[in-house]
């Protein structure tokens, strides 16, 4: 009999840890699905002028439709920035609702001038013509293959825009090549596709936001991103900050999913950058 009740208790031991760590990975999984994590990055380049100093970017990547309530538009307020820059997958073409895009669109545009370039899904959507000409009515800058100027005082930088190579309207080497020659000052790019770094960094651009790759899905620690689009298996770029040839590239771990519905160790990001002389 005691025997039995000693069994019993070891059982049911197992039983409760079993169940607490069941449910600490339950919730620590919802956690990291549906809780946003803001990363902060200073970019110093001696090319930025002098009143451009302490110029505040957010950034927002690959929605692909996903809902945050207000949990995004807060953090975005929170921040602060001079502008806001949407470097693609805004939508999603296997769920495409405008409805929701529109509503982020309408909200964020308060906080901030808004600049947008499209990744590949808006290139797969046949409902990126409409949602092209909501944002052209609600006069949301759209740099695809385009660039604009933006001034404090007397100086002015360059911000610029990648449309997404899906597209197939023109190679991105030329495309960035007329780009980056039409000015000798401190250079902004939007382009989705994170895979293109080295032709970024060959045209002189000296900062440029991207995302496109989910911060490669599953984050093994110590390792990185485990998958990646148009990268595969253990990709290179997924997350955080990359230099090559003085071109600092920040990529976006995005906030949304889109083919592979589920995030491990790779929280939702908003990034907001910080211009230094």
């Amino acid at each position: 009999m005691k025997q039995q009740t000693i069994n019993f208790t070891k059982k049911h031991k197992y039983l409760i840890i079993t169940l607490t760590i069941t449910i600490i990975l339950i919730f620590w999984m919802l956690w990291g699905n549906y809780s946003i994590q803001t990363t902060h990055f200073t970019v110093q380049d001696e090319e930025l002028p002098e009143s451009f100093n302490g110029y505040k970017i957010a950034q927002v990547s690959d929605l692909h439709n996903k809902d945050w309530g207000s949990q995004l538009i807060e953090k975005l307020q929170e921040e602060e920035p001079d502008i806001i820059v949407l470097t693609g997958d805004l939508i999603d073409s296997s769920k495409t609702d405008l409805p929701t895009a529109l509503e982020f669109i309408d909200q964020s545009k308060e906080i901030a001038p808004l600049y947008f370039v499209t990744g590949n899904h808006e290139a797969w959507s046949e409902e990126y013509v409409q949602l092209k000409a909501e944002l052209v009515e609600r006069e949301i800058t759209i740099l695809d293959n385009q660039s604009i100027f933006i001034s404090k005082g007397s100086s002015q930088i360059m911000l610029a825009g990648l449309q997404d190579p899906t597209f197939q309207n023109s190679s991105p080497e030329e495309t960035l090549k007329t780009l980056s020659s039409r000015f000798e000052g401190f250079k902004i790019l939007l382009s989705h596709r994170p895979e293109l770094y080295e032709t970024y960094a060959a045209q002189d651009f000296q900062l440029v936001f991207s995302g496109h790759a989910h911060g490669g899905q599953f984050r093994i620690p110590f390792i990185g991103g485990l998958i990646a689009p148009d990268q595969g298996i253990f990709p290179e770029y997924t997350a955080g900050i990359y230099t090559e040839n003085q071109t600092h590239m920040i990529v976006s771990r995005g906030l949304g999913n889109s083919i592979i519905p589920v995030r491990i160790n790779n929280r939702p990001e908003l990034i907001t950058v910080t211009l230094k002389n």
